[in-house]
């Protein structure tokens, strides 16, 4: 297992230096390349982080006030969706080390403001957004809930091409994750619920069955036989 995984990631850095060109070209057009700091998407790259933590504690503070199990269950589930996204997004960092555009193509892409610091690939705000807008999505499937959702998600995402933090390959990695990492978290609640809901089920008809007793049966016999 471990060595498919190491050929993985190999595969995926060798694929990096292909669709180089095509990245930067993209993420030119993106990025104004101006040190001077556009302030609506500064605010909102710099807080998406914070508002998408807060999301399953106001999911869980709403079901608490509405009484709704339903919702406070899935706050739980969205909380364990993003915990296991970040811990995901931070592992394939650390692993790829990829260095932040603005690094490798310091003639051509200028970050905005403070430079980030880490590595570049996946986009951790853009995994994180996607992650909480897919978990909302799944928890609320009401279009005034999705379409604000994942309208957040992807502004946040073009906000950190726009600064320059990210290659637009970033951006699409963290989507991936995030999608992904929330519907198979939800998926495998569900699956874990039903095989509950199924033992539990089991359970009760088990109690509810009579029991055998051979000594009635065998007055029963007697009985019938006179």
């Amino acid at each position: 297992m471990k060595f498919k995984l190491i050929v993985f990631f190999l595969l995926l850095q060798v694929s990096f230096a292909h669709a180089q060109n095509w990245d930067v070209s993209l993420l030119n057009k993106l990025n104004p390349n101006s040190t001077s700091e556009n302030k609506a998407w500064r605010t909102l790259s710099n807080n998406a982080m914070a508002i998408s933590a807060a999301a399953p504690f106001t999911m869980y503070a709403i079901g608490m006030l509405n009484h709704d199990e339903r919702l406070k269950h899935n706050a739980l589930t969205t909380g364990a969706a993003l915990l296991g996204n970040t811990i995901l997004t931070f592992s394939m960092k650390d692993i790829i080390q990829r260095p932040r555009p603005f690094v490798t193509w310091s003639n051509q892409i200028v970050p905005q403001g403070q430079a980030a610091a880490g590595y570049s690939f996946p986009s951790g705000h853009t995994s994180t957004v996607f992650n909480i807008a897919t978990s909302l999505s799944l928890s609320v499937p009401k279009w005034y809930v999705i379409a604000p959702a994942y309208t957040f998600a992807a502004a946040t995402a073009y906000s950190r091409m726009y600064r320059g933090a990210h290659y637009p390959s970033d951006v699409l990695g963290g989507m991936i994750l995030g999608v992904g990492s929330s519907y198979l978290t939800f998926k495998l609640q569900k699956i874990m619920y039903r095989h509950k809901a199924n033992r539990e089920a089991a359970l009760a008809r088990e109690s509810q069955a009579p029991l055998y007793n051979p000594i009635l049966l065998s007055k029963a016999d007697t009985l019938a036989s006179d």
